[in-house]
């Protein structure tokens, strides 16, 4: 295994860190994806990315545009994103990511706070998509359409890129781009309000990704595979900044849907992911353990109890024991099955946006997959610290990233942050900026933890504190990780703000619960069984047994199981699968109050 990593200071500036690896390895394979024409998948090395990138960079040099102007970028993860953004860095442009489902709303609030010139987006389908505000969008003087789609017909303003894209594109050559000029505003999803333009530099995403590949191995024979939206800086910057800094290929997955057979076909050896992707596969295993003879069972808990003692011992927290001589055994039965369904071949995954239940860090640990969880926001580039591989905690997001410091403000335990890759600031607000920026540069990170020894461990967000009506205070997150243990459901909330008991509202899987419902005889025909008293009366015991270490009042008294899938495309969450609590409680306010309302009555 080879390790070639390309300093940030060499890079200068992201087409910089491009021009330098196609320079250090032109025929090494960069990029893979799947062809949707041919149902084939193929690759491309980094001199082939050069030539195509040099071509859109002749062809955005016709349109006009000045260094510093914002273009956007409406696309699902693919060569072609990259072809768009080191061409229009290496122009001196800033690049504007758009989520492909975002509302229309935040749409065309986005393409007019950031001033965006040009739009390149998915199909003509999409672009058709956002007919309704097509009006509102008054700064766009070209569109750019990806994919040839049944789906609308080019105008003056849209173009297919096979037509604009320039046949004789010679160099890519950086112009107007410094490593403190802007790189891109990214808009973050927001759970409330409309979204703010964090403004990153070239320098402090490069500093990110470096001190990233400081925390774990990435070498030139590894693969990654890409699966998170790259309108994401977590993606962007430890998805395809970090793996082209160390010459590792990226392998681009074709949906959220198909990751599994991605997985299993492309056999990468590592990625980025949230904890929901890690869930889903920890919830299958053990759907199907739990259907095994009594004894299969045994070996199976058994081996992720030895598994376990033998990470604890690695880490240096645990003795040698002579279990540890079963291992091979116990692997080839076990843990040789769960990794060969991802492939064969994933050794680590680093793992961020949200908390990480414990029983699922102990599941992937235990099978000797190393999962590093880290902690970051958009606008510090965005990782802020990581568990390394030799000193990984439980429940904890990893001591500081190199040359950053982490501290907690001792009035309110919110942790503050100080990063050389901070945001420059909130686009056209600098109000906003003052309020998470304080004189000092410290950056007020919103959350709430604790330091110990060195290693982080986030216990809530500052602003979601439950405080209910007899003046108990409730911190959400840490109820609502210990409850998703329970497999039957997919995500959940946490109410009972201004109310004398709490509430949870489960998005459930509706195939789990069913089997769930006629294991204790009740039918789940007609899907009355969600509001059947039994069944309810089961979950709520299984619900508060994963809250015994909790103090009585934040057990749970009511329950509302709901079948929506809460995504992007409603709403419920944002792109990168974190809940937004207000349009959920919007949504089932009804209900929520339905609930309140029968014990009054009682």
């Amino acid at each position: 295994m080879s390790k070639e990593y390309i300093n940030y200071e060499a890079a200068g500036t992201i087409p910089g860190l491009f021009l330098e690896r196609v320079k250090r390895s032109p025929d090494a394979v960069a990029f893979r994806q799947h062809d949707e024409r041919t149902g084939e998948w193929y690759e491309r090395t980094w001199r082939q990315v050069y030539k195509t990138t040099a071509c859109w960079q002749a062809a955005l040099e016709n349109e006009g545009l000045n260094p510093g102007d914002r273009v956007a970028i409406m696309v699902r993860n693919s060569m072609e994103w990259v072809f768009f953004d080191q061409a229009t860095l290496a122009c001196g442009l800033v690049v504007v990511p758009v989520y492909l489902k975002e509302s229309h709303v935040n749409i065309a609030h986005i393409m007019n706070d950031a001033g965006v010139r040009l739009l390149i987006i998915e199909d003509g389908e999409a672009w058709n998509g956002l007919a309704p505000i097509h009006g509102q969008l008054k700064t766009i003087t070209r569109v750019l359409v990806v994919r040839r789609t049944n789906g609308g017909h080019p105008t003056g303003l849209v173009r297919y890129i096979d037509d604009w894209v320039c046949k004789d594109g010679d160099e890519v050559t950086v112009r107007g781009a410094t490593p403190e000029s802007a790189a891109t505003i990214v808009y973050t999803s927001g759970t409330t309000g409309l979204p703010k333009g964090v403004e990153l530099t070239h320098r402090a995403i490069l500093y990110n990704a470096w001190a990233g590949l400081g925390t774990f191995d990435v070498f030139r024979e590894d693969l990654f595979l890409s699966f998170l939206p790259l309108t994401h800086m977590f993606e962007r910057t430890d998805g395809y900044y970090l793996p082209m800094m160390a010459g590792a290929p990226v392998c681009y997955a074709r949906t959220v849907k198909t990751i599994a057979e991605d997985m299993l076909t492309q056999r990468p050896t590592l990625f980025i992911t949230v904890p929901l992707v890690l869930q889903r596969v920890y919830e299958k295993v053990m759907g199907q353990a739990q259907k095994a003879s009594p004894l299969k069972q045994s070996i199976f808990r058994f081996s992720l109890s030895v598994g376990w003692d033998r990470f604890e011992h690695s880490q240096g927290r645990g003795p040698w024991k002579p279990s540890f001589l079963l291992w091979p055994l116990l692997f080839a039965l076990v843990g040789k099955k769960v990794l060969t369904g991802m492939g064969g071949r994933v050794s680590r995954i680093v793992c961020g946006g949200a908390p990480l239940a414990g029983d699922i860090f102990k599941f992937f640990v235990s099978l000797g997959i190393n999962v590093q969880q880290g902690y970051g926001m958009t606008e510090t580039s965005p990782t802020l610290s990581v568990n390394r591989a030799s000193n990984n905690i439980m429940g904890s997001v990893g001591p500081a990233l190199p040359g950053m410091e982490l501290k907690i403000d001792p009035a309110t335990g919110e942790v503050l942050a100080k990063t050389p890759s901070v945001m420059r600031g909130y686009w056209n607000n600098p109000e906003a900026t003052r309020a998470i920026i304080d004189k000092d540069g410290w950056v007020h990170t919103g959350d709430v933890g604790e330091l110990r020894n060195g290693h982080l461990f986030i216990t809530d967000r500052l602003k979601q504190i439950i405080v209910m009506s007899n003046g108990e205070k409730v911190p959400p997150e840490g109820v609502e990780m210990a409850i998703r243990a329970v497999p039957l459901f997919n995500n959940v909330m946490v109410v009972g703000e201004k109310r004398p008991y709490l509430l949870l509202v489960a998005e459930v899987n509706a195939g789990l619960l069913e089997d769930y419902a006629r294991s204790i005889d009740v039918s789940p025909d007609g899907g009355n069984h969600l509001r059947d008293g039994r069944l309810l009366s089961a979950l709520i015991e299984q619900i508060n047994q994963k809250l015994s270490a909790f103090p009585a009042y934040a057990k749970i008294k009511k329950l509302l199981l709901v079948t929506d899938v809460w995504g992007p495309d409603n709403g419920l969450t944002t792109s990168t699968l974190k809940m937004r609590r207000k349009p959920i409680m919007e949504k089932y306010s009804a209900d929520i109050e339905r609930l309140y309302a029968e014990n009054k009555a009682k």
